[in-house]
């Protein structure tokens, strides 16, 4: 397939293209950041530009990873916000759509952090009694800045757009894989890897698996038509858990993994004392059928063998 990625030159983009070129695409990278994987060096907000890119290309499939994030908001607005991630959205679904085009499938990525509002966000800080189980049903969604209400916009005009025109369109919401430190509050001091690890358990995903769960989107995408999934690490833990998570993680952790302290031990490691929160991403599996490779199983078996584990094998 002919497909456009957009982020291609970011942390996700530099993991998908090599990934898609693999399988035998012919991959057009657009992003405004030059980058070993990026052809065209602009913007999605220009509208006219993204409806020649997608006429000109003859492209099939469109993979919309590009966006402000997160960390971008104390160096953007909330205009910029809107008009990449909601404007640089609808261009891309419009150019999809319009009378000639060859565009047959969507995939777009979203986080988990839209589900997260102020008062979610409230309760993990301080005084919640158990942690969140957070799955695709949860409701209502009120995100808590201005990156989740523009990438709930996006997500609601990718439904829109399935609804209206039959473009198949599957949402990703992703967990953390970026390399950038985000909240502090899990953070073990001096050890980003150990905090890393230790959140495979509940909140993130290597940039690899996300890069293979686009692939799995972008091939069931026409079959399914429209849907949304969170994409993570397979947790071990159930909702019965969540209870003894906030007071006692350790012991909830040991109980799954009853060798971890003895490798935790030897490397100076230590688990959060307390997890608030975990993504569920059975829909993944049960619908799309994928799993993440790396899981905290596979992250002990690294460190068991060879004493480390890589986050960073796709950087820039």
């Amino acid at each position: 397939m002919k497909v456009l990625v957009t982020g291609s030159s970011g942390w996700l983009g530099n993991a998908l293209v090599p990934v898609l070129l693999a399988q035998g695409h012919d991959v057009t990278g657009i992003d405004p950041v030059p980058g070993r994987h990026t052809q065209l060096v602009e913007s999605i907000a220009n509208r006219q530009l993204v409806r020649q890119i997608v006429h000109d290309h003859g492209i099939e499939a469109i993979v919309h990873g590009g966006a402000l994030h997160k960390p971008h908001i104390e160096q953007y607005g909330y205009s910029d916000f809107l008009t990449v991630n909601v404007q640089g959205t609808l261009n891309l679904l419009e150019a999809a759509v319009e009378s000639g085009s060859t565009v047959d499938r969507f995939v777009f990525t979203s986080t988990t952090s839209l589900m997260i509002s102020r008062e979610i966000r409230a309760g993990l800080k301080g005084g919640a009694s158990r942690a969140r189980w957070i799955n695709e049903d949860m409701q209502p969604l009120q995100p808590r800045n201005i990156y989740g209400v523009s990438k709930l916009a996006a997500e609601n005009l990718c439904r829109l757009f399935h609804e209206l025109h039959g473009l198949p369109v599957i949402t990703l919401r992703t967990s953390r894989f970026f390399p950038e430190e985000d909240d502090m509050a899990h953070a073990i001091p001096h050890s980003e890897t150990n905090t890393k690890t230790n959140e495979l358990l509940f909140r993130r995903l290597t940039v690899q698996d996300a890069a293979r769960a686009h692939l799995a989107a972008l091939e069931k995408a026409p079959q399914i038509g429209h849907d949304t999934f969170i994409v993570s690490a397979k947790t071990p833990f159930r909702p019965e858990d969540c209870e003894q998570l906030i007071t006692d993680a350790p012991a909830v952790v040991a109980r799954y993994f009853p060798g971890y302290e003895e490798i935790y031990a030897r490397l100076g490691w230590t688990m959060f004392q307390s997890i608030d929160r975990v993504y569920d991403a059975g829909k993944l599996e049960r619908k799309l059928g994928f799993v993440c490779q790396t899981d905290f199983t596979s992250a002990l078996q690294a460190l068991q063998a060879e004493g480390t584990i890589s986050f960073s094998e796709a950087g820039h």
